[in-house]
């Protein structure tokens, strides 16, 4: 059976003992990934026997009945290739010691009552996950700290897991660091995305810097663009609540988009410590010039068929506004003014409801610097393109020009490559275990600082000020996207690599 035990090696540490405190132990992110990745830690062998869990939760709930509810939807994750996680079978014995370790209270996010409570209830080692909306990253962070459950006394850690969206402009991304941090240290706060728990993401990282062979051409002098692209083929569907006030460009870019471009274009790190690797991020985020609309593509999905089936119109969407200039498509040029990337543009595009599902980076090489085959007969040399592949099916691919058989130097361009499955045995994972182990290890690189995020702010800012009443551009459902976005990198003599070809 495929799981995350394919990927623990031997030498890997366990977790020290600690209390995993999940605020929103009833959500939807608590049942469909956490508890998948706390299973799978467990199953690797990385949750120390004093391991223990307690949600927190509005809604009554008594540790039976949550235990039960939690089973029920982990068994119907086995063999369902739909779920992020599937494995085969769910293995009792991992399961079981996630289960007999899961405890729940009731109680007010926004009431000192609950945190009073909740500080009778722990000692020792706490990460508290905040499972809930934006809205209460805040009050539950204050009610936190004036709890006094943020210290750390007698040689033990109190840490804080915060999902994304962590602000909606740079204006409330301060205030919420301003926050938070005025009830603790920097090095307690875990600003989670979870496409930093991809292996494909991490391994671009290894990829670059690695291998000799890469680092000579990984500048402007070689390269000529780059494309970054997120696109899904479902649509918002029952979300419509949620993503009304967020849209893409909030939802995607300063967090998911921003942190595939860190990790492609970033400057080798001193050492793979924390802090090393979180500057240098954080210097190439500092380095994106401000966006301007000229420079960006606002799309909303029309009606259309994707998969054999009719699909709505998003504004025909469940609580979605019929006059909504929402944006579910985004295409940007950005550039990064640096010694390796002045004047190579990075297009980066997200979307639903588009013609494929992939998730990728491509580094457009520039032309073979001479004539040499210039004028024979075929095609001139294909750009080199290396893709890394990162989601449905991870690897690599990259395009190279070979002579075509035959009695005359003819050329054709070819792909070589690599996929992981064919090396590395495959894992039912969805992305959270090694963050939620890196936290409990006190490990934060995967996890962005108050800097990092303030930064990937600043440069989206001007733009959502902009688009405030800002028209949409409108492509079919299923479609590759708004023909505008094609004509953002046309104007520029460039064009994407086409969405629904392999």
């Amino acid at each position: 059976m495929p799981d995350a035990r394919a990927h623990v090696t031997p030498d890997t540490p366990q977790a020290p003992p600690c209390t995993l405190v999940v605020f929103g132990a009833g959500g939807d992110l608590t049942k469909r990934l956490l508890m998948p990745a706390l299973y799978n830690l467990a199953g690797g062998g990385l949750l120390a026997e004093k391991f223990s869990i307690l949600g927190v939760d509005h809604n009554p709930l008594t540790d039976d009945g949550w235990r039960d509810d939690l089973t029920k939807t982990m068994e119907s994750f086995a063999g369902d290739p739909s779920a992020e996680f599937h494995p085969e079978r769910i293995d009792p014995q991992p399961w079981g010691f996630i289960r007999e370790r899961l405890h729940v209270m009731q109680g007010d996010f926004s009431k000192a009552a609950t945190f009073q409570d909740l500080a009778g209830r722990l000692s020792g080692n706490v990460v508290f996950y905040l499972a809930v909306a934006a809205r209460f990253f805040g009050p539950v962070v204050e009610g936190l700290g004036k709890a006094g459950l943020l210290k750390q006394t007698n040689g033990t850690f109190r840490r804080v897991i915060i999902e994304k969206p962590f602000g909606s402009d740079l204006a409330s991304a301060k205030a919420l660091n301003e926050t938070i941090l005025a009830q603790g240290d920097e090095s307690q706060f875990y600003r989670i995305d979870h496409f930093l728990g991809k292996e494909t993401v991490q391994s671009i990282l290894a990829i670059r810097f690695a291998n000799a062979l890469l680092d000579p051409v990984w500048r402007r002098d070689y390269v000529d663009h780059v494309e970054i692209t997120a696109a899904e083929t479902i649509g918002v569907e029952e979300r419509g609540r949620f993503y009304e006030p967020t849209g893409a460009l909030r939802d995607m870019v300063p967090n998911h988009l921003f942190q595939l471009l860190t990790m492609v274009a970033m400057e080798p790190p001193g050492s793979f410590e924390a802090e090393a690797v979180r500057d240098e991020k954080t210097r190439l985020v500092t380095a994106i010039r401000p966006i301007s609309p000229e420079d960006a593509v606002r799309g909303q999905y029309a009606a259309g068929r994707e998969g054999g089936r009719d699909v709505p119109a998003y504004r025909d969407e469940p609580d979605v506004g019929e006059a909504s200039r929402t944006e579910t498509y985004v295409a940007l040029k950005i550039a990064i003014e640096n010694e390796r990337w002045s004047g190579v543009p990075f297009y980066l595009r997200t979307g639903k409801c588009l013609a494929d599902r992939r998730t990728e980076i491509a580094v457009h090489f520039k032309p073979a610097p001479f004539t040499l085959f210039k004028g024979k007969e075929g095609a001139d040399p294909a750009s080199n393109v290396m893709r890394l592949r990162i989601d449905p099916e991870p690897g690599s691919a990259t395009r190279l020009n070979v002579k075509r058989p035959g009695p005359q130097m003819h050329l054709a361009a070819i792909e070589t490559g690599f996929r992981y499955a064919d090396f590395f045995e495959p894992a039912s994972t969805v992305g959270y275990e090694t963050l939620i182990y890196d936290c409990m290890i006190g490990d934060p690189t995967l996890f962005q600082r108050a800097d990092t995020i303030e930064a990937s702010w600043a440069a989206v800012d001007p733009l959502i000020q902009a688009w405030t009443d800002a028209p949409v551009c409108f492509y079919a459902a299923g479609s590759p996207g708004p023909k505008e976005a094609d004509e953002l990198l046309g104007r520029d003599g460039r064009a994407w690599l086409p969405l629904g070809e392999k």
